[in-house]
């Protein structure tokens, strides 16, 4: 069976004309990897929304009910980024479902890849950075709710620290959270994930991924996850407009054949998302978001899972 890739049309909604935050790169991202020959129709699983319990899971009943009515103030409504809609509602709502199926399907499969997700700037009670539910922590535990996993190791490669996941699972030593991002960039005030390595700015790939190889192999060592979930961020890049690190997309390859092929190799079931992206430049971006998914693919046939 070939590598299972979760993709839903909803991904995509519509923001005003000029909005900058880049919606349609998740629709993008889909025809590129049908077009690459990256995927095919058959290894495309299609996500339902997420049901207002299981975001209940992580978030307060007030704030999921303000959000999905569109009755959060005009303050909480800057702080996350993106003006309400409907349509917006129900694209949050499916991407968190998309991201608990992508780990299901990892369970059952060893890997597999969502082409949206990484909402790490979500609190149990507002959104923040464009994240208004957050789709990792919802995931580990609905996972755990079902008794499908016990332990979970979130890796964070986002250039921004997963402030909202370590937040959430700041008390809970089930979920490690190991965030590894620029020491100088949003969110301004951190929080405290189990692990944190903060990187200086301009940091280039070789830096980069020896610091990463310093961490990943002896954390699923000592942590023993039953499940990974891997927030694949690509605003790492030298031309990312939010990032202020200067990986490559060569680096960022390297980055998503390394943390697989440590998790696969060493038998730990692992589940993709995306993460944030930022750059003017929408075919390149789509290409960057589509490296973990051509990763994915190479590290899939290569352990014949």
């Amino acid at each position: 069976m070939p590598l299972p890739i979760v993709y839903h049309p909803d991904y995509v909604a519509p923001l005003p004309e000029g909005h900058r935050f880049p919606m349609s790169k998740f629709r993008l991202l889909y025809e590129k990897l049908l077009s690459d020959g990256v995927v095919d129709a058959t290894q495309v699983h299609v996500p339902e929304r997420s049901p207002q319990e299981w975001l209940e899971l992580v978030h307060t009943p007030e704030y999921v009910q303000a959000y999905c009515e569109g009755t959060l103030d005009a303050k909480a409504q800057r702080r996350i980024g993106l003006p309400w809609s409907p349509a917006l509602v129900n694209r949050t709502c499916v991407a968190v479902g998309g991201s608990i199926l992508t780990a299901k399907l990892a369970l059952q499969h060893g890997l597999a890849s969502n082409t949206a997700g990484g909402t790490h700037h979500a609190f149990p009670n507002y959104g923040s950075g464009f994240c208004i539910f957050n789709d990792l922590a919802i995931a580990a535990r609905v996972l755990q709710n079902l008794a499908l996993v016990k332990t979970v190791l979130i890796v964070d490669l986002d250039v921004h620290q997963g402030d909202g996941t370590a937040f959430i699972f700041q008390d809970n030593p089930d979920v490690f959270t190991f965030s590894m991002h620029c020491e100088v960039n949003f969110p301004g005030t951190k929080q405290q994930s189990d692990l944190d390595v903060p990187l200086p700015q301009g940091m280039e790939d070789d830096a980069y991924l020896q610091t990463l190889a310093s961490y990943l192999p002896d954390l699923l060592h000592q942590f023993k996850p039953d499940l990974v979930l891997y927030d694949a961020g690509v605003d790492p890049h030298l031309s990312d407009r939010l990032g202020k690190l200067c990986l490559t997309d060569t680096g960022l390859f390297r980055r998503e054949m390394q943390v697989l092929s440590t998790c696969v190799s060493a038998g730990y079931a692992i589940a993709c998302v995306i993460g944030g992206g930022y750059a003017d430049d929408m075919q390149a971006l789509v290409y960057r978001h589509s490296l973990v998914h051509r990763a994915a693919g190479e590290v899939y046939r290569q352990y014949r899972l």
